[in-house]
């Protein structure tokens, strides 16, 4: 994908990745899960301006945002327009499922990226991946081939502005990280 196509507000970004393909190495899946912020939201970790940590948020568009979440998991992100990021929550998995079952620990399909902490263990990703540009290696990302339907509900994981219908999912799939309480169509 161009880092053009990321170069627009993150709600618009989120629901367009869906059964987008990202490959890290050549181990992934298609995306079903992904969640918007935006600088204007008090969840996004650019609500209050730019920091160390958040310092790729604020870059350019088409680049990784890799943070390491309660001190325990790490979490990907696209950058989209300066100080918004979709966080990719959950891929179904197609390539390289050996390598993700053994750095998850011989976890099945259904769990293998369910959730953004399973999603950067499986494809090992980690701090180092930060700000790297999401057009080279060893990232490779493609937009859905066809039409997909997704679905938009509130976001969860967070305590402010949870509320927000700005996560994303493909309806039907159970490769999400958690089915949703209530979901209307994105759009």
């Amino acid at each position: 994908m161009d880092p053009s196509f990321f170069a627009r507000p993150a709600p618009r970004v989120a629901p367009d990745l869906i059964g987008a393909r990202l490959l890290v190495d050549g181990v992934g899946g298609l995306v079903v899960e992904t969640e918007a912020y935006d600088r204007s939201d008090p969840a996004s970790h650019s609500f209050a301006g730019p920091t160390r940590r958040n310092a790729s948020m604020f870059g350019a568009p088409g680049h990784a945002y890799v943070y390491r979440s309660y001190g325990l998991h790490w979490c990907f992100n696209v950058v989209c327009e300066p100080g918004s990021a979709v966080l990719v929550r959950a891929l179904a998995p197609t390539d390289g499922l050996a390598a993700m079952r053994a750095r998850r620990g011989g976890a099945g399909p259904r769990l293998l990226c369910a959730g953004p902490g399973r999603l950067c263990q499986a494809l090992g990703l980690t701090g180092q991946h930060d700000g790297w540009p999401l057009d080279r290696a060893p990232f490779r990302l493609e937009a859905r081939d066809g039409p997909a339907v997704v679905t938009a509900c509130s976001r969860i994981g967070i305590s402010r502005g949870a509320e927000t219908p700005w996560r994303f999912l493909l309806a039907g799939s159970a490769f999400v990280s958690r089915p949703p309480a209530r979901a209307r169509p994105a759009g």
